[in-house]
């Protein structure tokens, strides 16, 4: 059974002048939580129509495997986990959740904190969902992707991390955030807010575990596309939210990861994206399982063959200079 915390009420955004970002209430017991847009500006302005939201906590685990998330989200924020000998490596992490909510746990705190003892300053991005009125609608993640990587790099010198080695992981809806991301991180939509905005918000590399990609039927997992785009999107908003169709040779390279029995997101996700950066020789590194499932983050890959893709992933990262 979910049970469901309200955690505040949050109106509709005002576009008046303020002041630099604020820290929020952590959802988690990371020491530090970063929002990311100071209030006015451009991209939290929402509908006009849009009703009041209540960012909540879903509790859908037990005491001893939590499994939380996190739904309605009014704040965008960072929750920091600061890497125990840092190493100057850091990393975006966007956790999946159909866009219909934010996976804290599995898909978020849980790799965090394994490669923050590695060395890996990493960040927890909680974005926006598309579907709860925001004034850009299906653009509202990816500006809060693009967003956070600009703030990392920003406050590169506090988390004494190497501005350049900014890295982004994403898991299913998160995955195709990060794929998002990937391909698009040039795309200005919105004049630039402040000094952060002016910062380059392409991964050094990015890592896409059991992600959605395609926006297009009968690939497209329903549940996102739905959340995405609305009932009936036409053939070029398909299209254009599609990440495999806007690789280009400026694209970083990329760790893919995929189980052959997914029955949420089809494996052919990942095939059409491995196949767009093959096409454009963006260097990839591919992992696909015989078994897995899907949403196995860590916690859930104990006795799987795929319980060694963190290790794989940092070889990887390593050879490419990141690690």
């Amino acid at each position: 059974m979910l049970i469901v915390i309200a955690l505040l009420f949050t109106p509709v955004v005002s576009a008046q002048s303020s002041p630099a970002p604020r820290a929020v209430q952590a959802v988690s017991a990371s020491e530090q939580t970063i929002e990311l847009w100071p209030t006015g500006a451009e991209p939290l302005l929402r509908r006009a129509d849009a009703l009041p939201l209540a960012q909540t906590i879903i509790e859908r685990g037990s005491p001893t495997a939590p499994d939380r998330a996190l739904t309605e989200i009014t704040r965008p924020h960072l929750a920091v986990f600061r890497a125990e000998k840092p190493n100057g490596a850091a990393v975006l992490i966007a956790p999946g959740g159909g866009y219909r909510w934010v996976v804290i746990d599995r898909e978020g705190f849980e790799i965090a904190r394994w490669l923050a003892a590695r060395g890996v300053t990493t960040f927890v991005l909680f974005y926006r969902l598309p579907s709860d009125g925001w004034m850009d609608g299906p653009d509202t993640p990816f500006l809060d992707a693009q967003r956070a990587m600009r703030v990392i790099r920003h406050r590169a010198e506090e988390f004494h991390i190497d501005p350049a080695r900014v890295a982004a992981m994403g898991f299913s809806a998160g995955g195709h955030l990060v794929a998002d991301l990937t391909t698009r991180f040039d795309q200005q939509k919105n004049k630039p807010f402040d000094a952060a905005d002016r910062l380059s918000a392409r991964p050094f590399l990015s890592a896409l575990l059991y992600p959605v990609i395609s926006m297009q039927r009968p690939v497209a997992h329903a549940g996102s596309r739905e959340k995405l785009l609305g009932s009936n999107p036409t053939p070029e908003m398909e299209r254009r939210h599609s990440p495999n169709f806007a690789v280009s040779r400026n694209t970083p390279p990329c760790f893919l990861l995929h189980a052959e029995d997914d029955t949420a997101v089809p494996i052919e996700n990942t095939l059409l994206f491995r196949a767009a950066l093959a096409a454009n020789k963006v260097p990839s590194e591919t992992h696909l399982y015989a078994t897995g499932g899907h949403g196995f983050g860590m916690s859930r890959t104990t006795g799987k063959p795929v319980a060694d893709w963190q290790e794989l992933f940092l070889r990887w990262a390593r050879g490419h200079g990141w690690y």
